[in-house]
């Protein structure tokens, strides 16, 4: 495996992380996970972009310019001769003495390497549980951080009661999965959180907002409540890697009979539909 480092293409083997980097000590950096389709990196300035807005929220620096990043990311591809996967792609602060303030002529550490394909056609089609949690996590979810510590022990959490996805509850009121964005449909209307500091605004999330409008379908950016969630006609979350998968079922209670719903289906067609059209016209 090839590994992009600090502009700098290495093998895998070769690649070391100080024991003082920030990222390592305190989480102290961003990162962002792009999928690959037929080679093309999909929604690659969405995600350069959303990349750059997350280092510039927490102050930080990177050191290449975004333009330069892409090209290296690209370059990352071809000499993997990855034609589907993902990308993992990774900045930190960078290495300095370990305390909790820091100087501000460190230099940002940033790392990319390809990840594996992950099947997910089945899990797609037949749809998937979930359970609800608390959401108790920080204020500003909407900066894509490393600091992922009560997402993961939340997704653990579903995995050992066999649900693919747990559905975070703040305040009476859904925001998004540990590792997704929600939406719910409620007699053909689709509803999802508004992209404030409480949620991820998924890149997935951004291109199926663009799909309902070229679909003529109503889609509303507002809260939603637990009971609105348990009640809905359908439900679905995304991600970059899971696209869209349908929820059949919330803490034991079917949704739509414990099949996925004909709109979810409609919008499956429709974002894949999007994802052929986009990779095929891509200039490499």
């Amino acid at each position: 495996m090839k590994v992009l480092v600090d502009g700098e293409i290495v093998a895998r083997s070769v690649v070391k992380v100080d024991m003082e980097d920030r990222g390592y000590q305190f989480g102290d950096g961003v990162y962002e996970v792009i999928n690959i389709y037929d080679g093309v990196p999909f929604t690659l300035d969405e995600h350069i972009e959303r990349l750059y807005r997350s280092a510039k929220e927490i102050g930080m620096s990177i050191l290449f310019e975004s333009d330069h990043l892409k090209q290296d990311i690209r370059k990352l591809i071809k000499e993997n001769n990855m034609k589907k996967g993902g990308l993992y792609l990774q900045v930190t602060r960078g290495v300095a003495p370990r305390t909790h303030q820091y100087q501000k002529d460190i230099s940002s550490k940033l790392i990319a390497y390809p990840l594996p394909y992950k099947e997910m056609a089945e899990t797609r089609s037949s749809g998937v549980t979930a359970i609800t949690e608390q959401d108790l996590r920080w204020l500003r979810c909407d900066i894509k951080s490393l600091n992922l510590l009560y997402n993961i022990m939340i997704k653990q959490k579903s995995y050992e009661q066999g649900a693919f996805e747990a559905i975070l509850i703040r305040d009476g009121l859904v925001t998004e999965g540990t590792s997704s964005n929600v939406f719910i449909i409620k007699d053909g209307t689709i509803y999802t959180h508004p992209a404030t500091n409480l949620i991820l605004n998924g890149i997935t999330r951004q291109k199926l907002l663009e799909v309902f409008l070229e679909n003529g379908w109503t889609c509303k950016e507002q809260p939603f409540t637990t009971k609105e969630l348990m009640e809905a006609d359908e439900v679905f979350v995304t991600s970059t890697t899971s696209e869209v998968v349908p929820v059949i079922s919330i803490d034991g209670k079917s949704i739509n009979n414990g099949i996925p719903g004909s709109l979810t289906r409609k919008i499956q067609q429709a974002f894949s539909n999007t994802v052929k059209k986009e990779t095929s016209s891509a200039v490499l």
